[in-house]
Formats: C-alpha cells, sequence, structure tokens
C-alpha cells in the first residue's frame, strides 16, 4: 500500500510540475494548444519532462519504494566488505562513490539508479547476500556500477523522452487527422469529434503507440544490460560474472522490484511476446555472450 501511495504521489506531483511549465512555455511562445507546434510543444513538455524528472528523483523514489537502508557506517563485516567493493570498483570504472544500499526482498536482486554517474546509488537485496557467495555479489556489485559508468541512466532517459514525444504528439495529430475526416470539407456539414470522442480516441492512439516505443526502449535496455554484464566481467572477473548469472538462471526466481528499478535490476521481469517487451535478455544468452567475449 505504502508502494501505491507513494507511485500515485510522486506522479501528481510531477503533473501538476508540468501542466504548470506547460502554461508558462506556451504562453511565452504565444503557441496555440489545437495546432501543430502547440501539440508538438505539448508532447515535448510532458515527454522529456517526466522522464527527466523522474530521473532526478529517482534515487529519492528508489529508496522509499524498496525501504532501502543506506550504509552510512558498516554495522558488520559483510557490509564493510560491500562498501569497500563498490568503493573499488568505482574507482576502476573511473567514477564517484556512489551510494551503497541494502533493501529487504527475498529475490536474489540488485540495482543502480541515481540522475548522473557522480550521484548514484547501488543497492542489494538480503534475498542475493544470503543466497550468493562472495564472488557472485561481487560480480552483480560490478554489473551495477558498470551501468553507472556507462551512463545507462541518463541515456534510457534521453531515449525514453524521445519516444514519449513522438507519441504524444503522434496521437494527437493522428487524432486530429481523424476529426477533421468526420468534420467533413464544409464545417456546416459536421461539427467533429466531441471533445470526448477526442480525448477517447487520443488515449487509444497513446497505447497503441506507447506498445511500439517500449519494444525500441527494450531492445536498448537488452544491449545495455550485455554491456553491463561485460562491465561486470572486467571489474570482477568473467568467470565470477559467468557464475553469478548461472546462479540467478537455476534459482528461476521472479523479480520483486517494480517499473523503472526492474530494467536496473540485474534480473530481468517475466517474459512477454517473446523478448521483445524484455528489459533484460535470457540469462542462456548473456552467459553465452560473456563466453564468446
Amino acid at each position: 500500500m505504502k508502494r501505491v501511495i507513494l507511485f500515485l504521489a510522486t506522479n501528481l506531483a510531477v503533473i501538476l510540475v508540468l501542466s504548470v511549465v506547460l502554461n508558462i512555455v506556451m504562453s511565452a511562445l504565444g503557441v496555440q494548444y489545437h495546432s501543430i507546434g502547440g501539440y508538438l510543444v505539448i508532447a515535448a513538455v510532458f515527454g522529456f519532462g517526466g522522464s527527466f524528472i523522474s530521473l532526478l528523483m529517482s534515487k529519492w523514489v528508489a529508496k522509499r519504494s524498496t525501504g532501502a537502508r543506506v550504509i552510512d557506517q558498516p554495522r558488520d563485516q559483510m557490509e564493510q566488505w560491500l562498501v569497500t567493493t563498490v568503493a573499488r570498483q568505482a574507482q576502476q570504472a573511473g567514477i564517484k562513490m556512489p551510494e551503497v544500499a541494502i533493501y529487504d526482498s527475498p529475490d536474489m536482486n540488485a540495482f543502480a539508479t541515481g540522475p548522473s554517474k557522480d550521484n548514484s546509488l547501488v543497492a542489494v537485496s538480503t534475498g542475493l547476500l544470503y543466497k550468493m557467495d562472495r564472488d557472485e555479489v561481487e560480480a552483480v556489485l560490478g554489473h551495477e556500477v558498470s551501468h553507472v559508468a556507462n551512463g545507462d541512466m541518463v541515456t534510457m532517459t534521453l531515449i525514453q523522452g524521445v519516444l514519449n514525444t513522438f507519441v504524444i504528439f503522434f496521437a494527437r495529430v493522428v487524432a486530429g487527422i481523424i476529426s477533421n475526416f468526420f468534420r467533413g470539407n464544409d464545417e456546416e456539414e459536421g461539427q467533429g469529434l466531441g471533445g470526448l470522442a477526442y480525448f477517447a480516441i487520443v488515449m487509444v492512439l497513446e497505447m497503441v503507440f506507447g506498445i511500439l516505443a517500449s519494444i525500441i526502449v527494450a531492445w536498448f535496455s537488452r544491449q545495455r544490460e550485455f554491456r553491463a554484464d561485460a562491465g561486470g566481467a572486467t571489474l570482477a572477473g568473467r568467470q565470477k560474472m559467468i557464475g553469478a548469472l548461472e546462479r540467478l538462471g537455476r534459482a528461476h526466481e521472479e523479480s520483486h522490484l517494480e517499473g523503472q528499478l526492474a530494467a536496473f535490476g540485474i534480473q530481468g521481469g517475466k517474459r512477454t511476446l517473446g523478448e521483445l517487451l524484455m528489459s533484460h535478455p535470457p540469462i542462456e544468452k548473456r552467459i553465452a555472450a560473456l563466453r564468446a567475449g
């Protein structure tokens, strides 16, 4: 229930901020809402705005949605080892030391998030710490540090922003074309689509275009996972990275991470439409890529 309330509150705040920004921008530019320029401004503000606000809030949301506890002062040898390992890998990768956190979850998982390479968070689940040996945990940490070093959070935000903009823009353009078709050449012959019908068509088109956009985002996400696996192999050792993936493959556990965090976890989500909408490649393909590399 806490996660749902946090999700709704965050999204309402984002919508409120973007609505204020949109009105200011369109007033300053003198752009009408129902025009190609108006559609483009709306699409850009909501497409990029939502993505970048989510990126800026990513660490805060991640900590509260998972209940992650940042290790400020290590309490035991395991926490000290985690902090030391991440510090060493961050230095190797040439990035600022991320915050290191632990969150309570039975599945073997970890994630990286944050608005930039020098302002990031690497978190591991208690399930991962209990079920993997240190070599495997080290490889998982290397994988997540590589996500940060590769700038994956910002890259995926830019890709999502561009695709969101196209989805919002083309949904409104196509809905406008449909409305004009019903209006006909002589405006006295028809009134076009009413506000509710136009809104319904926009929503349907956004869903359709959104699915196509999700396929593109998922493809980029899978390529990113291969790169992070290669980075983990460089930072921790190829055999350790292969061993960690083999352990994940044997576990057959479902990730408990949600939303964007699932995309940045070491484990992927459920398979849908084959691999088209998977954020992570199948484990066997990831292992094969490491062995071939």
